[in-house]
């Protein structure tokens, strides 16, 4: 009998440690750099499959764009606070200008997640390791040119995932004597329109071009728009981040320029952000509160094996 009773109460005690009590996840505030770029629309979806996972599907997700603006993003986030969210997740158009509403957002009792840059203020970070992508791109890009070279780096916004790319392309090119980078400062705002006109400018301005690190895909793409409308055949290579579905077409076609990006998972990013944010909203502390994420080089070589942004 005493066997039986203290089966029962051990059965009973863990009935009441599943999850029968735990905070409802009812909505999800999610704003990111801008929605024309597949990278953060995979960002929206990977947040809304994970809280359809936790919480079925009346669980709203309500995922903005904010054109990375500061002033825009600070009212997307009030709109948040104001609708009494349960979470945030923001992709932060200034990383400092940011804390003073992330700050009020968790005073209201809102888990606040940073996916894809760093944002003051946030309770969890989910990136990837950006200085990582930075240097295995321009690693193969110096590599492919045999370490001699003229390259450009077409920059982009002032945020921490760019700052840190380009950061250790730089690093990567400082070991290579030959490598002279032309110019690194140009901000193409992280897309295609913007790389064609900043890669049109660098043309104009560079007669001989050997190699290009873009800081992401689009504007990889519309750098290479440019250099087919310039007819320009100096430049060898073009190197990228982020792995999207446009790189991997490039990477398949022999013709394209395109040797590399370093590949990114904003979906994973944003489906583990609500996953430990769910967490934290029902007093489970993450053991990190900054998660970093590989970001191994997709070339022409494997990208036939490459599972693209996926769930994986």
């Amino acid at each position: 009998m005493r066997i039986r009773q203290t089966v029962l109460m051990a059965a009973c005690a863990a009935a009441f440690s599943v999850p029968a009590f735990a905070k409802p996840l009812k909505s999800i505030g999610v704003t990111v750099g801008d929605l024309a770029n597949p990278f953060f629309v995979a960002i929206g979806r990977g947040a809304q499959d994970a809280a359809k996972k936790i919480a079925g599907n009346d669980v709203k997700v309500t995922t903005v764009s904010s054109k990375y603006d500061l002033n825009t993003q600070v009212g997307q986030i009030e709109n948040f606070i104001a609708n009494k969210t349960d979470m945030i997740i923001v992709n932060a158009a200034d990383p400092k200008g940011i804390a003073p509403v992330l700050k009020k957002a968790r005073d209201a009792g809102i888990v606040v997640l940073a996916v894809d840059v760093g944002a003051e203020g946030a309770d969890i970070t989910v990136m990837s390791d950006n200085t990582m992508a930075g240097s295995e791109s321009c690693k193969f890009l110096a590599n492919q040119l045999k370490g001699k070279g003229n390259v450009v780096i077409i920059n982009g916004p002032p945020v921490t995932a760019v700052v840190d790319r380009v950061a250790g392309c730089k690093k990567v090119f400082a070991g290579f004597p030959g490598i002279k980078v032309l110019s690194d400062n140009q901000d193409a705002k992280g897309s295609r329109d913007g790389g064609m006109e900043v890669m049109a400018n660098l043309l104009t301005a560079h007669s001989k071009i050997d190699g290009v690190f873009a800081i992401n895909d689009p504007s990889a793409i519309g750098a290479e728009l440019a250099l087919k409308q310039a007819g320009r055949t100096d430049v060898k290579v073009i190197a990228s981040v982020d792995g999207a579905p446009d790189a991997e077409v490039a990477l398949k076609d022999k013709s394209s320029l395109f040797a590399v990006s370093t590949a990114q998972n904003p979906y994973k990013m944003s489906a583990m952000a609500v996953q430990m944010g769910y967490d934290l909203m029902n007093g489970k502390k993450p053991a990190q509160t900054t998660v970093l994420l590989p970001t191994p080089p997709i070339t022409k070589a494997n990208v036939a094996t490459y599972q693209g942004w996926t769930k994986n």
